[in-house]
C-alpha cells in the first residue's frame, strides 16, 4: 500500500510538471511573438505598398510588394560613405572603449587601490550629474578635435555603467587569492592583468564590446554637434536628411506626384530601419551566448 502511495504521488507530481511546463512553454512563444513580430513588422512593411501598411492590417506575409523605398535608400550616394564613416568610429570607438574600460575596471575591482572609494565615487557621480552641452561642445573646441574622428569617439569612450558592470565582473570571478598566488612565484600587477586576468575575461570584453559597439553605431546627436562636414557625418544623420529630403520634396508635388513621393515617404521610414539596424542584427547572434551571462556576472556585486 505504501509503494502505491509513493507511485502515485510521483505521478500525480510528474502529471503536474508537465502542465506547469506546457504553461512556461505557452508564456514563452507569446513573449516571443510579442518581441520579434514587431521586427518582422518593419520588414515586411520595407517591401510593402504603404498603401496596405496604412490601412491597419496585420501583416503575416508580403502584399502588394513596392520596392520603390529601398531602390531610393540604396541609391542614395552619400549612404555608403556615412555606412563606411560609421564602421570607422564603431571600430575605433569600441577599441578605445574596451582600452580605457578593461584596466579601470580591473584596477577598482582591487581592495588595495589607494582611493579606490573616491575614484568609485567620482565615476558614479557622472551618472547623474553632466556638465550640459555647451562645456562639452566648448572643451571640444578647445581640445582642438571638433570635426574629427576624435570628436566622436573620445567625449564616449569610457561609459560610468559599463565601468562598473566591469569591476563587479573582476571582483567575483578574479579572486585576490589568486592573485596572491600569483604573486608568490614572481609575478607583478601588469603581468598578473595581461596574462592571467586578461583571458579568463572574454565575457566582459564581449559584452562590453557590444555595448560600447552599439552605442557608436547609433551615435546622432553628437555628430551634428561636433561634426562639420558632410563627409564625416555617421549613417544615422544621412539617414535622417533622406527622410527629411524626401519630406521636402513632397511639398512642392501635386497630383500623381505627390501621391508617388507619399508613399515613398512613408516607406523611407521603414527601410531606413533595416539599413540602419542590420549589421547589428547579424553580428548580435555570434556574440548573444557571452550577454546574459557576462551581464549576470557582473551584476553579483553592486
Amino acid at each position: 500500500m505504501a509503494k502505491n502511495k509513493v507511485h502515485k504521488t510521483k505521478m500525480q507530481t510528474s502529471g503536474a510538471d508537465k502542465i506547469f511546463n506546457a504553461i512556461v512553454i505557452i508564456l514563452m512563444v507569446l513573449v516571443c511573438l510579442v518581441i520579434v513580430y514587431p521586427l518582422y513588422y518593419v520588414v515586411l512593411a520595407s517591401i510593402t505598398d504603404p498603401v496596405t501598411v496604412n490601412s491597419g492590417k496585420v501583416l503575416l506575409y508580403p502584399e502588394n510588394v513596392y520596392l520603390q523605398g529601398y531602390k531610393t535608400t540604396l541609391a542614395y550616394t552619400p549612404l555608403w560613405t556615412a555606412y563606411g564613416n560609421t564602421i570607422l568610429y564603431t571600430v575605433v570607438g569600441t577599441l578605445i572603449s574596451l582600452v580605457a574600460t578593461i584596466p579601470a575596471g580591473y584596477a577598482l575591482s582591487r581592495s588595495d587601490l589607494p582611493g579606490r572609494r573616491g575614484l568609485i565615487f567620482v565615476f558614479t557621480f557622472t551618472m547623474f550629474f553632466g556638465g550640459g552641452i555647451i562645456p562639452l561642445y566648448l572643451t571640444i573646441r578647445s581640445l582642438g578635435i571638433y570635426n574629427t574622428i576624435w570628436a566622436m569617439v573620445l567625449p564616449v569612450a569610457v561609459s560610468a555603467y559599463n565601468l562598473i558592470v566591469c569591476r563587479s565582473f573582476f571582483e567575483s570571478s578574479v579572486p585576490g587569492e589568486l592573485l596572491e598566488a600569483a604573486k608568490v612565484d614572481g609575478c607583478n600587477d601588469f603581468r598578473f592583468f595581461f596574462q592571467i586576468a586578461i583571458p579568463i575575461s572574454s565575457t566582459i570584453i564581449a559584452v562590453m564590446a557590444l555595448f560600447y559597439a552599439t552605442a557608436m553605431w547609433n551615435q546622432f546627436f553628437n555628430a551634428l554637434m561636433f561634426l562639420q562636414d558632410d563627409n564625416k557625418m555617421p549613417l544615422q544623420v544621412v539617414l535622417r536628411n533622406l527622410v527629411l529630403m524626401n519630406q521636402a520634396n513632397q511639398m512642392g508635388s501635386s497630383g500623381d506626384a505627390m501621391v508617388t513621393k507619399q508613399k515613398l515617404a512613408e516607406q523611407l521610414k521603414y527601410c531606413i530601419v533595416v539599413v540602419s539596424a542590420a549589421p547589428l542584427l547579424i553580428v548580435y547572434p555570434f556574440i548573444q551566448q557571452y550577454f546574459a551571462k557576462g551581464v549576470t556576472i557582473g551584476a553579483v556585486k553592486g
